[in-house]
């Protein structure tokens, strides 16, 4: 039986992850470079991922930019990850499409969200993750250790709770919540059609803490069971374990790791 320091270990396995300058996807790429994996992250700006790899101790010359939005792009970055890395054994699709308040037609009321912006969530959010599981199917086939981990939202499980907001810029978009619903259920479908040889498994966080107001905070660690938001550290294991062969035998599966909101 092997030992759970050989099954977590990812010593000669290449990551890609996109939104890999972000918080969230440099904690993800630093529990991956400290069980040996080789890691390359994947965002829009050079300078951005120059300083992660940095903070990180990986390699600048692996991290690849690319705009998930454009196809273009996407067929290049699977390319690149072909011919510069050799092939990919994980590949986590954390990039999103977030916005902010400023975004026309994004944080507003529903009879203004704009249809170009909810395409363009959708683009990032849900078609980009199918397209580069698509596009590099076969190098996760040939690893023999393949995992996808998709990184979801407690909105695509659940529906917002708009008192949360109220007094602050903050919102919820249709599309953000459409979109990362409609990856969790693509994790599922991906799971049994790439089994055996690929797992694919989503990851949903809750809210994190990112210096959002005082208000949205306090009204989010009170309905929250383990009484505090997340933060980036909170997902080091979950990263570990669905990327390694702890998690051999796990497939399909959407692990909230939300503080226990979703309980409720």
């Amino acid at each position: 039986m092997p030992t759970l320091t050989e099954l977590q270990s990812l010593s000669g396995r290449v990551a890609v992850i996109t939104g890999g300058a972000g918080h969230l996807g440099q904690a993800m790429g630093q529990a991956l470079a400290e069980l040996g994996c080789r890691v390359a992250l994947v965002d829009r700006n050079r300078d951005a991922l120059n300083a992660a790899a940095k903070r990180l101790g990986i390699n600048p010359e692996d991290c690849m930019v690319a705009d998930l939005e454009q196809e273009a792009s996407r067929i290049a970055l699977a390319d690149a990850a072909s011919s510069e890395l050799g092939g990919v054994d994980i590949l986590i699709n954390n990039a999103a499409f977030v916005g902010d308040s400023e975004l026309q037609g994004w944080a507003t009321a529903l009879e203004k969200q704009q249809l170009d912006t909810w395409r363009r969530a959708l683009e990032v959010n849900l078609t980009a993750p199918f397209h580069l599981v698509q596009l590099l199917h076969g190098h996760l086939r040939a690893s023999g250790k393949g995992s996808v981990i998709n990184v979801g939202s407690i909105y695509g499980l659940l529906g917002p709770d708009w008192a949360l907001y109220q007094g602050t810029a903050m919102a919820n978009p249709a599309a953000y919540a459409a979109s990362k619903g409609g990856l969790i259920q693509l994790t599922r479908w991906l799971s049994t059609t790439l089994a055996p040889h690929v797992r694919v498994n989503a990851i949903s966080p809750g809210g994190i803490a990112r210096g959002q107001p005082e208000s949205f905070a306090r009204r989010y660690v009170e309905r929250t069971p383990l009484a505090r938001m997340g933060r980036e550290d909170d997902f080091l294991g979950i990263v570990a374990f669905l990327a390694s062969d702890a998690s051999a035998w796990v497939t399909g599966q959407n692990f909230a790791v939300d503080g226990g909101w979703s309980a409720w």
